[in-house]
C-alpha cells in the first residue's frame, strides 16, 4: 500500500508542510511518484517520519538530526542539555503557578513584587513600588526580610513620613526626623544587612546605589527625602554608638 503526503502526515500526527520541510532539509527521503504525479509513501517513510517526530517532540534540534544523517537517535550530551532546559522550564512554571495562586487568594496585584500580594493592602504606593525595585536589586533572602518588615502595621512615624507634604515646615521635619530615626534604628538592629548590604546584592554596588537614588527621587518629594536622609544618618550614628532601643520595644 502507498500513502499520499496528506495520508502520511495524518498517520504520523503531523502536517503536510512539516513533511515537505523534512524533505527540504534532507531528513526524509522523497518517494517515487505515481503515474498521476502524486508521491507514494511506504512503510519505511512512515517509520522514519515517526522517528523524526519523536526526536522533535522531546526537543532535539533539527540540526542534530541532520548531523546524524540516516541515524535515528541522538547523543547523551544533547539529551542532558534538553533535560536541563526542561528542569528550568518546570521550575519557572511552578513559580508562576505559586504566584498566580497568591494573586487569586489576595487579589490580582501587580503593583508589588512576587510574594508581597498578602501585605500589599497595607502598603503605601511608594512602598509597593519599592518592593518591585528591591526584587531586582537584592537577593531572595533580603526580600524575605523586607516582607517580614512590611508584614506589620506601620508605626506612626512611618505613616506620617509616607504622607508628609512637600511644603512641611522645619519644625515638622525635625520632629519627624527624631521619630523616624527610631524606626530606622530598630530595622538596623533587627536586620544588620541594611548597614552593609554588599554581599546581598544582585547588581554591582554602584548600579544598586544609582538605581536606588533615582528611585527615591522619583517616588518621594523633597521634604520626605530630607527627612529620610537626616533620620538615616541619625539612626546610623546611634547604632554606631550603641544607643539603640530594645528591638522588642
Amino acid at each position: 500500500m502507498a500513502w499520499s503526503t496528506r495520508e502520511l502526515a495524518d498517520l504520523a500526527g503531523t502536517t503536510v508542510n512539516t513533511v515537505r520541510h523534512y524533505h527540504e532539509r534532507g531528513l526524509l527521503e522523497v518517494p517515487d511518484r505515481r503515474m498521476n504525479g502524486y508521491k507514494q509513501y511506504g512503510v519505511p517513510h512512515l517509520i522514519r517520519l515517526l522517528q523524526i517526530r519523536r526526536l522533535r517532540d522531546i526537543g532535539v534540534p533539527i540540526a542534530e538530526i541532520e548531523r546524524l544523517d540516516s541515524g535515528v537517535g541522538t547523543s547523551p550530551e544533547v539529551l542532558a542539555a534538553i533535560d536541563a532546559n526542561l528542569v528550568e522550564t518546570i521550575e519557572r512554571s511552578q513559580r508562576a503557578r505559586a504566584e498566580i495562586a497568591d494573586m487569586l487568594q489576595h487579589g490580582s496585584i501587580t503593583e508589588v513584587a512576587t510574594g508581597f500580594a498578602r501585605v500589599a493592602p497595607r502598603l503605601s504606593p511608594s512602598e509597593r513600588s519599592l518592593t518591585l525595585i528591591y526584587s531586582q536589586l537584592y537577593q531572595p533572602e533580603v526580600m524575605n526580610d523586607v516582607s517580614e518588615m512590611l508584614d506589620v502595621d506601620a508605626d506612626a512615624a512611618t505613616v506620617e513620613f509616607e504622607s508628609l507634604p512637600a511644603d512641611a515646615d522645619e519644625a515638622t521635619r525635625a520632629r519627624l526626623v527624631e521619630e523616624f530615626a527610631k524606626t530606622i534604628t530598630k530595622a538596623l538592629v533587627n536586620y544588620p544587612w541594611i548597614a552593609a548590604p554588599e554581599t546581598h546584592l544582585r547588581r554591582t554596588p554602584i548600579s544598586t546605589a544609582v538605581t536606588m537614588a533615582e528611585t527615591m527621587h522619583a517616588i518621594y518629594n523633597p521634604a520626605q527625602l530630607e527627612v529620610l536622609v537626616r533620620a538615616t544618618a541619625l539612626a546610623r550614628a546611634r547604632a554606631d554608638m550603641d544607643e539603640v532601643p530594645d528591638p522588642r520595644a
